[in-house]
């Protein structure tokens, strides 16, 4: 389905600084020892540099963006392996984050430079979130999150809804809307959000569903389209990637798939037209309202049966569990 593969022969994300806004990241596993950062704790009162994950589920997300295992040797192969990982630590755990964490840990990627934010979790309108938002939006930061899992969420979860956020659901294995997918007039992209395999709690490997994952895996694929095309804007990545998505549904925008399923592929080679004048990039690329979420997983395949794209080789004692979050 994704054709991560083929994707990464045009692009790796190199250079690119995801900010994973989360429970933390353990950098312990091989996979992802060199690709995570120093970051930052906003959550409690311990502090710390975000690279400590008691919980599994930041770990999971980041492995999908840039685990950099080896096909020949076994491991977790992210997205974009060659982007690196900002881990920002904004919850202990729990289904929703604190919003004041939330908005720290966002301006304080803002300040280090990340070019994406990926949130795989939800939280309360907050108008101190609400501004973080909006100024990583104004420094050029592409923000990815999830809509929300049903039946829990009854609408696109926040911040997925806010103006200017790609907001994410999921689809399952065989590229249809996923059940557990909130939908609403916000959604912009579908990813795999079904069964997907990562990097799990204690160095293991585990699956979960949810938008959470999808949110990963588009935050993964925006990496690639920066490092690609680094003259893009953020609104201007936003397009492309909604401009080449796999139409779903209704014709057009739907609140099911939004501008369709995401194809990384097409992202990174299509001629894309330039806006009309009339039309700012982020009006054109703006979703109307979502809620995102997916569980984290780093797969074993490429193509639509394998669900996800992550290339794994055999991977042994596979935990299997259900997400909290809404991602």
């Amino acid at each position: 389905m994704l054709h991560v593969a083929d994707a990464q022969q045009i692009s790796q994300g190199d250079g690119v600084l995801v900010a994973v806004t989360d429970t933390g990241v353990d950098p312990r596993t091989t996979e992802l020892a060199s690709a995570v950062l120093p970051g930052v704790t906003t959550a409690g009162t311990e502090g710390g540099d975000g690279r400590i994950d008691s919980d599994g589920h930041g770990t999971a997300m980041a492995a999908l963006i840039a685990a950099r295992g080896k096909a020949d040797n076994g491991g977790a192969l992210g997205i974009a392996p060659r982007a690196s990982i900002l881990p920002v630590r904004v919850t202990l755990g729990g289904d929703m984050g604190n919003p004041p964490d939330l908005a720290k840990g966002i301006d304080w990627a803002i300040t280090h430079r990340a070019k994406i934010v990926s949130i795989s979790f939800s939280a309360s309108e907050d108008r101190l979130l609400k501004d973080a938002i909006e100024r990583a939006i104004a420094a050029d930061v592409v923000v990815v999150a999830g809509v929300g899992n049903a039946p829990k969420d009854k609408r696109v979860a926040y911040p997925a809804r806010q103006p200017g956020v790609l907001a994410v659901g999921g689809v399952d294995r065989d590229g249809n809307h996923a059940a557990i997918s909130t939908t609403g007039p916000e959604v912009m992209l579908s990813a795999p959000a079904v069964d997907i395999l990562s990097i799990g709690p204690s160095q293991t490997y585990r699956t979960a569903s949810g938008t959470s994952d999808a949110t990963a895996i588009v935050a993964g694929a925006v990496a690639l389209v920066r490092a690609k095309f680094p003259q893009l804007s953020a609104p201007e990545v936003i397009r492309r990637l909604t401009l080449t998505a796999q139409d779903r549904g209704a014709p057009g925008r739907d609140d099911e798939y939004g501008y369709g399923v995401l194809d990384i592929v097409k992202a990174l080679t299509a001629e894309i037209p330039p806006a009309s004048p009339s039309v700012s990039p982020s009006a054109a690329a703006t979703p109307r309202d979502g809620q995102g979420s997916s569980n984290v997983s780093v797969v074993i395949g490429v193509g639509m049966a394998a669900l996800v794209v992550v290339l794994i080789a055999v991977v042994q004692g596979v935990v299997r569990s259900r997400r909290r979050r809404y991602r």
